[in-house]
């Protein structure tokens, strides 16, 4: 071996071994954040560009609640692409559709109902402000909640259940652990979302945007970043029950870095008996360690 191609190899083993290293030191550091807190976490991170990969509790089954939305936005843009709908289309909301007694801007603009609304302005108001009674009029128009679970399932997204819509999951405390997933299945998701052409430009842009401007959650992914950081997410959030355990305090999304290149991440908070402020500080914590160790890979 010539010295040449000995230096090369040395110089590539070094680096190698310093991501090994410094992977290790993001994990520790995650692992840290979550130790003695009262509730169960799971973490998936996924670099799009250059392919690397870090998961805690990764694997382990979590309530999604409001984060299925954006698989209900991709189902419906989906059928959007295919001709079934156009975003321009206006659909007819009646007052029974809007349910008292849960979160619900469109209500809250129109109480009486009774309303044609594009599908455009449901889609953004069911992602970007996580309006509920929106999520169920998505829901009813493509058929429940099978036609978005067999969706997302075809794009290769298995460790995923779709089974129940708002109104079911505000009945009854258990229907929502039967919209689960995997934190690797979110980001997986959110991968293919974003490299796969799953949707077309138009729509993708659409969905893309709205995410960006997405206005709840601003103390979890987004809390401790650099202002003006580009966050395309979406959040999730349970009621919390009378033995003061609340099921999910949840966020997921894909951050530009500042060199161009972008991650995904899903962090759920699940059965905690934390305070808001402590469970959203969790997601805000590991966001901000996973930013540096991306950020610091770039210089």
């Amino acid at each position: 071996m010539n010295k040449r191609i000995y230096l090369s190899c040395l110089i590539l083993f070094c680096v190698s071994f310093q991501g090994m290293a410094q992977k290790k030191q993001l994990r520790t550091a995650i692992k840290q954040v979550i130790a003695h807190k009262k509730a169960d976490v799971g973490v998936s991170v996924y670099g799009i560009e250059d392919k690397d990969t870090l998961s805690v509790n990764g694997d382990k089954r979590f309530p999604m609640q409001s984060v299925f939305k954006f698989h209900i936005a991709m189902a419906v843009l989906n059928q959007v692409d295919k001709g079934r709908f156009s975003l321009s289309q206006k659909i007819h909301i009646k007052k029974s559709d809007l349910l008292p007694d849960t979160w619900s801007p469109i209500r809250d603009a129109h109480p009486n109902g009774e309303v044609d609304l594009p599908l455009s302005e449901i889609i953004k108001v069911t992602v970007a402000l996580s309006d509920n009674n929106g999520c169920d009029i998505l829901m009813r128009l493509l058929g429940g909640p099978k036609p978005i679970n067999d969706y997302i399932h075809s794009l290769g997204v298995k460790d995923v259940a779709i089974a129940a819509n708002e109104e079911e999951m505000h009945k009854e405390w258990n229907v929502q652990f039967s919209n689960w997933s995997t934190p690797k299945a979110i980001t997986d998701l959110l991968v293919k979302f974003y490299t796969k052409n799953l949707l077309s430009k138009e729509s993708f842009n659409f969905l893309w945007t709205t995410m960006v401007e997405t206005s709840t959650g601003v103390n979890r992914l987004k809390g401790q970043l650099p202002k003006g950081t580009v966050v395309g997410h979406k959040t999730g959030t349970s009621d919390t029950n009378k033995e003061g355990i609340t099921s999910a305090i949840n966020d997921m999304g894909i951050i530009r870095l500042p060199n161009g290149k972008h991650y995904a991440i899903a962090v759920f908070v699940c059965n905690t008996k934390e305070n808001e402020a402590t469970n959203e500080k969790i997601i805000a914590d590991i966001s901000k360690l996973v930013w540096d160790y991306f950020n610091q890979k770039s210089k």
